[in-house]
């Protein structure tokens, strides 16, 4: 949008509780003027944000909704209010594996494992969308009834809402629920009309939902985003939860935030607790610019794939021959994708870091025409990429 109204000579305005780094860095320097809202629509108040150490707050064995988030959902629902539950994780369970041998059940074509959808009684990928139906026995060592869910996935938490709160109304919002924005509306409107008590769901329910009835919001794993070398993976977690902690107490009532984690002296969940928005933004300024990280620096990423992965190998190792050098740019890698393979493709990635000042396109073009990949090799170019995967 931004480059469009740029080509235009058109105004543009960007909106939001949880701008990126990028954007208030672009307002500190002047690129972009900024406007400041003080307070709530409508004038209600910030909800009151908790965090649930769950080393000293553990979950009853083969639970993951603790002691404390079970108690403030009791209280919620006896007051005829509406709560929340997030976890932003599709499915049943994320991993399934045997325990006879071991084995874990991963994607033909990704190197990821495959998820359960117990609703669906399938497997599956949510990389490339392979799906399986649930073996009774492993098939690696034959045994049956031995494979077992591990991990949490919003199927599995309704399954324990519902022993928990066998009265209550509850709805799951996600992807694989809600299909289509007729089915949406409809889930919305029964939220409005207090059809249902307790909502569950993924980043779906995140922002822009309107629950006045709504006054409580616990987070199932607020740690979840914050692993797998991503550089904005802080960044998106603080704007993911701090979003989803916004559908709470939007109405007369005063709303509250259960976070549950291992790690409540990690940035982001300090930062939630404290609403301290502004020094959040500032700590992660301050460690991408120790690094020469965007937005203080530029950043490539070159992804060689295919599905001959000795031509895949070769073509990444020639690249990085022939990676350019020098004062303001550096390549890191060859090295196997975090996804080293995709849709049956295998994947090796190069990292290209360069100073503000670098002609970063103009060297890549000099760089990759030098390098002739096999027809059955493709190399992409992603330019400042958002994702790492």
């Amino acid at each position: 949008a931004v480059v469009r109204a740029s080509l235009g000579a058109h105004p543009v305005i960007l909106v939001s509780a949880t701008p990126s780094l990028e954007t208030v860095v672009n307002v500190e320097r002047g690129k972009y003027g900024s406007v400041h809202l003080p307070t709530r629509h409508g004038g209600a108040a910030l909800p009151h944000v908790s965090l649930i150490d769950l080393r000293a707050q553990p979950p009853p064995r083969g639970r993951f909704l603790s002691p404390a988030l079970c108690q403030a959902v009791t209280e919620t629902l006896s007051e005829g209010q509406q709560a929340l539950l997030f976890l932003n994780r599709r499915g049943y369970a994320p991993l399934t594996l045997c325990r006879t041998c071991g084995h874990r059940l991963r994607c033909p074509q990704c190197t990821t494992w495959l998820v359960e959808h117990r609703f669906r009684r399938q497997l599956m990928c949510h990389h490339c969308g392979h799906t399986a139906p649930s073996p009774a026995r492993c098939p690696e060592c034959a045994t049956e009834a031995s494979l077992v869910a591990c991990g949490p996935g919003v199927e599995r938490i309704a399954e324990e809402v519902e022993s928990l709160y066998p009265d209550a109304a509850i709805g799951i919002m996600t992807s694989d629920t809600v299909r289509g924005p007729e089915a949406a509306a409809a889930l919305v409107r029964a939220v409005c009309d207090h059809e249902i008590d307790l909502l569950i769901g993924t980043q779906m329910i995140a922002k822009g939902h309107h629950f006045p009835l709504l006054t409580l919001v616990g987070v199932v794993d607020a740690d979840l985003g914050l692993g797998g070398g991503d550089l904005r993976a802080a960044e998106r977690t603080y704007q993911l939860l701090h979003q989803v902690g916004g559908r709470s107490g939007r109405g007369q009532q005063p709303g509250r935030v259960l976070v549950q984690t291992y790690a409540p002296e990690h940035r982001v969940m300090q930062a939630l607790q404290s609403g301290a928005r502004d020094k959040f933004l500032a700590l992660e300024a301050e460690a991408r610019r120790a690094g020469g990280w965007p937005p203080f620096g530029r950043l490539a990423a070159i992804v060689v794939s295919g599905r001959d992965d000795a031509a895949v190998a070769r073509t990444a190792a020639s690249l990085g021959r022939h990676a350019p050098r020098g004062r303001d740019i550096q390549v890191l890698g060859p090295a196997p994708a975090p996804l080293a393979m995709l849709r049956g493709r295998h994947r090796f990635r190069l990292l290209v870091k360069a100073r503000l000042g670098a002609r970063l396109q103009a060297r890549l073009e000099d760089w990759l025409d030098r390098v002739e990949a096999p027809s059955n090799v493709r190399i992409h170019v992603d330019v400042d990429p958002y994702g790492f995967l």
